[in-house]
């Protein structure tokens, strides 16, 4: 959930000062909105985070606190989730899509095109759809526990980095449970997502939020948004490499 927030961009902390300078926060000036400029950079973190498969295993959706009605807000409640909901100003709801290893034969040959995944570690498009596909990813799906556990592990990972991207701007954060039927006709999720945790710190599902050129630009300066690959020597290095190590190209 979110808060105290500044109007400026300020000077960046060390990484370990913002794993340092994190809390769970519990207090929150519901009156002060949080810019749209923030909600942006950690959308912008949590999708830099690691994942398997190269796949989206979460959804996020942003909601303002006065979107939603007093009941709504009410019927969010749980034991443990409770004034933290009238003084957030802003909600990040989280979504865990088990369905996510579906699309790795697209996701992985990716990578395996932009020399992520190499033939000196056994990778080709072939091995993905004769070996990865059907002897790992399929019998994982098939396990409902298993890929909803996955699935909850790897959101974890993003909503990390969102927190501590969130702690980097200035502003408060806490992690919740959230009672998902109060406003499961509000959200319009599809049905395989399953909701995991509200983020108290705009939208739908039919209303994607949009990049921000100056955010996006702010974020290339402070170097998180990096040149997307493939670089221009990477194969280049991955033949070298190979040949270093004596492994095959």
């Amino acid at each position: 959930m979110v808060l105290l927030i500044e109007n400026q961009w300020r000077s960046l902390m060390e990484l370990k000062e913002v794993i340092g300078n994190r809390r769970s926060i519990r207090y929150f000036q519901p009156w002060r909105p949080v810019e749209k400029e923030k909600i942006h950079v950690m959308l912008e973190a949590a999708r830099r985070a690691s994942r398997a498969v190269n796949a989206p295993f979460y959804r996020i959706v942003v909601m303002e606190r006065d979107e939603l009605t007093p009941e709504q807000r009410e019927g969010l409640r749980t034991p443990t989730t409770t004034t933290d909901l009238e003084l957030a100003p802003l909600f990040m709801f989280w979504f865990i899509d088990p369905t996510a290893p579906n699309r790795g034969p697209r996701t992985l040959k990716q990578l395996v095109d932009v020399g992520a995944l190499n033939a000196s570690h056994g990778w080709s498009h072939a091995y993905v759809d004769e070996t990865v596909f059907p002897l790992v990813l399929q019998p994982l799906m098939k396990n409902d526990l298993v890929a909803a556990t996955l699935a909850a592990c790897e959101a974890g990972f993003a909503m990390t980095q969102a927190m501590l991207a969130a702690v980097d701007e200035g502003l408060g954060v806490c992690l919740h449970a959230f009672q998902f039927e109060a406003i499961k006709d509000v959200m319009k999720a599809p049905e395989h997502l399953i909701p995991i945790c509200v983020l108290c710190f705009w939208g739908s599902f039919d209303n994607p939020i949009e990049s921000d050129p100056k955010v996006v630009e702010y974020l290339r300066e402070k170097k998180m948004i990096q040149a997307e690959a493939p670089a221009p020597w990477r194969m280049q290095e991955v033949a070298a490499l190979s040949r270093m190590f004596g492994l095959p190209e």
